[in-house]
């Protein structure tokens, strides 16, 4: 039986990390994995989305150019040359973090791991079993589509992303279940290539992460400008798929929808069960592995990353997870901080935010300034002709520290980063405001941003 200092179920975003920095640390590192190498992220989820939305934005910019003073005749697209496009940017990142592992003389075992014991794991796939032994083991098993019963997906007629994700034909039209990260993004995707799209949303409000009203109502007027339907407050009471193919959706209103096809883009199954953790007694609650800020279970030599733990299903967050955890393991003095992590969704244009909304600094008591500043009064902004959003900043009061930021608009994720950097720093309005930004460029808005919270912003009105 091979024996291994670190054995990681599971070679996602979390995973692969974890491999890699416990190999940079000196252990012998075994990686456990039965579908692709990168998770979901890379092949179901972040990166195939980031090509779609990239090849849509081209495809948009072509039929818009109008407006530059470009006139590009008999625009149109090939949704297999899409997906080949796709695919491609999938197979040569799957193939570098293959050749990083390899590197690192990383050991990967192709194959479902179960826990048969504190230091053992059985590795099963079409060939048979084996087992290997580690001293120290993480679990890095992520997540996948809810299969939400109510909602009928067949994957055929009622998709989850992941079905989406390889359309070779686009829908006439199409309702999405959700108004999330993944509705979103799918939305304006679809909406670019000519699908009219209805989303609906049981939360009151679009984008229901984003705890702040005024910011998602500048969301949803820039979905409906794409002529994307919202309907928020209302839930799906019943799904029908008809003779014809048609899916009927039955709403709380009592409207019924019909459309060729109905995308859900809500909920996700964290992959705990069918691993062996129930019968070694490691805890859990409502599916996620219960950990410490080291990320160690109940059991001191196993630890858990990544979406299987729970919280923001975020690759970012279970690859600094991965960090922290092969850092743990190799005996220094880490812990996971989970004040500053970013969140973005890659919409035209985008939205990011980190830490707090103003609503929810004031929920929390906090007596805060806020500083605004909108793109229309960007000049990089209005020479792209990218000028929808605003960058909104929110600091304490008294002593002007950043406590979290929002953008909407162009290369949103970009720029949360900025601000990501000053809260992690502790730094102020008056830090980012006295940083002298290059002109012209859509970060300038930031820095105006923190002058407004100040009160000393150039390009703005006067309060």
């Amino acid at each position: 039986m091979e024996e291994f200092d670190v054995a990681i179920i599971g070679a996602g975003s979390g995973g692969y990390v974890a491999a890699i920095r416990a190999a940079d640390l000196g252990k012998k590192v075994a990686i456990i994995e039965h579908r692709e190498i990168g998770g979901t992220c890379l092949n179901r989820g972040c990166i195939p989305t980031k090509a779609l939305l990239k090849i849509a934005e081209i495809y948009t910019n072509a039929k818009e150019s109008r407006s530059f003073g470009i006139t590009v005749e008999n625009v149109s697209f090939d949704p297999n040359a899409i997906q080949r496009r796709k695919d491609a940017v999938i197979q040569r990142l799957v193939a570098g973090i293959d050749f990083l592992l390899k590197t690192r003389k990383i050991v990967v075992k192709r194959g479902s791991g179960k826990l048969l014991d504190e230091h053992t794991i059985e590795i099963t796939n079409d060939e048979g079993t084996e087992k290997i032994k580690a001293k120290d083991i993480v679990i890095a098993t992520g997540s996948e589509p809810a299969m939400i019963p109510a909602l009928k997906i067949d994957r055929k007629n009622v998709l989850t992303s992941d079905e989406a994700l390889n359309l070779t034909e686009y829908p006439k039209n199409i309702l999405i279940v959700g108004a999330g990260a993944i509705g979103i993004e799918f939305a304006t995707v679809l909406s670019a290539f000519g699908t009219k799209v209805t989303i609906v949303e049981m939360m009151p409000q679009v984008v229901p992460t984003l705890k702040d009203r005024k910011l998602a109502s500048i969301v949803q007027r820039m979905l409906v400008k794409k002529d994307i339907e919202i309907k928020t407050g209302t839930k799906i009471d019943n799904i029908e798929i008809r003779g014809n193919g048609n899916v009927v959706s039955t709403l709380s209103s009592g409207e019924e929808i019909t459309t060729e096809k109905v995308l859900v883009s809500i909920g996700r199954k964290l992959n705990s069960t069918g691993i062996g953790i129930e019968e070694l007694g490691i805890e859990t609650e409502r599916g996620k592995i219960l950990v410490d800020e080291k990320l160690r279970t109940n059991i001191s030599n196993i630890y858990a990353i990544g979406d299987v733990i729970g919280g923001l299903l975020l690759a970012h967050k279970a690859q600094k997870e991965g960090d922290i955890v092969a850092e743990v393991i190799a005996g220094k003095d880490k812990k996971m901080d989970y004040r500053v992590v970013p969140w973005a969704i890659f919409s035209s244009p985008e939205i990011a935010s980190v830490g707090l909304t103003e609503e929810e600094a004031k929920e929390n008591g906090i007596d805060t300034v806020i500083g605004e500043f909108p793109f229309i009064a960007n000049g990089k902004a209005v020479a792209i002709n990218s000028t929808d959003g605003e960058v909104k900043i929110v600091a304490k009061n008294d002593t002007k520290e950043i406590i979290g930021a929002q953008i909407i608009g162009p290369e949103a994720s970009v720029m949360i980063a900025e601000l990501a950097l000053a809260m992690e720093k502790k730094l102020t309005l008056n830090d980012i405001a006295n940083t002298i930004h290059a002109h012209p460029t859509l970060s300038e808005a930031i820095m105006e941003a923190a002058k407004n919270g100040l009160g000393e912003a150039i390009h703005a009105v006067k309060k």
